[in-house]
């Protein structure tokens, strides 16, 4: 395996807002002698080199600090003619990174980030040990390989396949099942911290690439640049977009450009109709006047509107007040009006920042349970589909059987989305969607409230992995013919996941949360013993009977990186940049704050 960690300029705002630029001169890390090209490819691993990654802890120490002190210096080779910015200030709030000193880092959030960098040393050797066991059992007692089945047919037509964002898990898993069904995958993300994602790493990937971050306020034009660099490099067929949520916008501007100038085919929405599923009003707006069922919504554009909605709305109804684009930084905590004081409600409201360039959407809170959704749409028909119960964050994945009447009604609420749209769209779609039960002469009733659209895909896909030819099958779909050279629209069928037993967790997240967290509150007297049993109980199902949402038998080296190279290189950060944070999702690579 090569890594290449590349000199640049990396801009960071300080606390006062202006812009520092703090260059590393010519530092460099690198493990072969050759200079690396703009787009930076790395050869997977093999067993003959995994001795190399259980280093001892020196080694890891050395790598995460050379990491965090090298910067990259990221020029485009032919550059595009300016491409219009977007206007995200009514879209997404981007977060705004602070370069402060140590000592501004409160002492709850010092301890917080040292005892998980030291818990990531704990279970090192246990967990060097699995990925030593695993290399093992796959070199001497291999699992029948379906990749060698695949590509031994005499009919069987590789196809070239970029998967982007491989260092969220979402994307890595479709990297694997295109892996597995014989493709050629090429991975690629942006590793805007400078740590090597867990993607980079798997056996999956025939290259990976390192790409140019879209930057606010000069647009996305370097970005796309090394997209169609690649994309013409590698004669690339097929690109499936895993965009990260600050992102959405500029991956759409992307799949416009690489389209119209290569015979690439993306899975991804154009720009006008991810604008208007990404914003909260405009994707309500919509829904309502394609005659589907909304929660009542308004567009804030004061504080003084949402007193007049408050004052004229139906006795005992509440509002649920959110920022019209999505804050992937501040998440957590339910903005609900009115209080159950008057005083309390103007006092509420007299805090938040709401006006004509900061406006809000007030939603009528629904009493219910949630649910989330992922569908996969290839030129407008519904080609996957899954629902599994939601939360805040979502850390535990089981599906709702495909044929319980909430999913059915689910699947249905999407198709009708879809052909009402009147677009032959190719896309990932996702719902949040609530469920408000009403009673009737005739019983009980349940009514499906869509609240919220994310034009991207969810996580909940990792629970089509036993389908893995399916699913490939479905975005393959996309292309004018298939890998076994079946026409576009052969593959009608929604492809559903089974009833499968168990689902998905995070076995780091689960230690901390259902383990350690509960202990350390029973120790305080926070909470009783016979929670802190429950706890554990649902941790001990999990590792029985669940899988773990990483770590596979045949590609282990992504689930021992996550825990023992890039979770501690990013808390070892979030020390440095004084950084706050509440919570942390595994899965997707993202601190929260509440």
């Amino acid at each position: 395996m090569r890594l290449f960690f590349v000199p640049r300029k990396q801009s960071r705002r300080a606390a006062s807002g202006r812009l520092v630029v703090v260059t590393s001169g010519s530092t460099k890390f690198k493990f072969n002698s050759h200079k690396p090209p703009l787009l930076i490819p790395t050869i997977t691993t093999s067993t003959t080199n995994i001795l190399w990654h259980c280093a001892p802890l020196y080694h890891i120490m050395a790598i995460t600090k050379q990491v965090l002190a090298t910067a990259r210096n990221v020029t485009a080779a032919m550059p595009l003619p300016r491409l219009p910015l977007i206007d995200r200030a009514s879209l997404l709030q981007k977060p705004q990174r602070q370069l402060q000193v140590l000592r501004s880092t409160p002492p709850e959030q010092l301890y917080k980030n040292v005892m998980l960098f030291l818990l990531s040393l704990f279970f090192l050797p246990l967990d060097t040990a699995i990925l030593f066991y695993s290399y093992v059992r796959e070199l001497f007692w291999p699992a029948p390989s379906k990749r060698q089945q695949r590509r031994s047919s005499p009919s069987f037509q590789p196809r070239t396949i970029l998967v982007t964002g491989v260092g969220m898990e979402k994307a890595l898993c479709l990297a694997r099942m295109f892996y597995e069904a014989g493709h050629d995958v090429i991975g690629a993300d942006f590793e805007s911290d400078g740590i090597p994602v867990r993607g980079r790493v798997s056996r999956a990937l025939k290259k990976f690439y390192r790409l140019s971050e879209p930057d606010p306020r000069t647009g996305a034009a370097t970005y796309i640049q090394d997209l169609l660099t690649l994309v013409r490099r590698e004669n690339v067929d097929l690109w499936v977009t895993i965009a990260e949520v600050s992102w959405a916008l500029e991956e759409a501007q992307a799949k416009e450009i690489v389209e119209r100038r290569t015979k690439c085919r993306a899975i991804q929405f154009d720009l006008q109709l991810t604008e208007m599923l990404h914003a909260k009003d405009s994707f309500i707006s919509h829904t309502a006047s394609i005659g589907l069922n909304v929660p009542e919504t308004h567009l804030v554009e004061s504080r003084t509107a949402v007193h007049k909605i408050l004052n004229n709305a139906p006795p005992g109804r509440q509002y649920i007040l959110k920022k019209v684009g999505i804050d992937i930084w501040s998440r957590g905590g339910l903005n609900l009006v009115p209080r159950p004081s008057k005083s309390e409600t103007y006092q509420h409201i007299a805090a938040m920042d709401i006006s004509p360039e900061n406006p809000w959407v007030l939603q009528q809170f629904i009493h219910g349970k949630e649910y989330c959704t992922h569908t996969l749409v290839v030129d407008g028909m519904v080609k996957v589909f899954v629902a599994c119960p939601s939360n805040e964050l979502l850390m535990h994945y089981e599906a709702l059987p495909a044929d319980s009447a909430l999913s059915i009604a689910m699947q249905q609420f999407t198709q009708q989305y879809v052909e009402r749209t009147g677009q032959r769209m190719t896309g990932h779609l996702s719902f949040d969607i609530m469920i408000e039960e009403r009673s009737s002469p005739k019983g009980v009733v349940q009514v499906l409230y869509p609240i919220e659209c994310n034009p991207r895909a969810h996580t909940a896909l990792l629970l089509f992995d036993d389908q893995a030819e399916q699913m490939v099958n479905a975005y393959l779909s996309a292309l004018a013919g298939d890998a076994n050279g079946m026409p576009n629209g052969s593959h009608n069928h929604v492809v559903t996941v089974g009833n499968r037993p168990g689902g998905y967790y995070w076995v780091g997240h689960d230690v901390v949360t259902l383990l350690l967290q509960p202990l350390l509150q029973w120790v305080q007297g926070v909470i009783p013993r016979q929670e802190v049993m429950q706890d554990v109980s649902v941790l001990v199902q999990h590792l029985l009977t669940w899988d773990d949402g990483t770590y596979l038998a045949w590609d282990p080296l992504p689930w021992w990186w996550l825990y023992h190279v890039y979770w501690p290189a990013k808390f070892l950060l979030a020390i440095w940049r004084g950084k706050r944070w509440t919570r942390a999702n595994i899965s997707t690579t993202t601190f929260f704050r509440c």
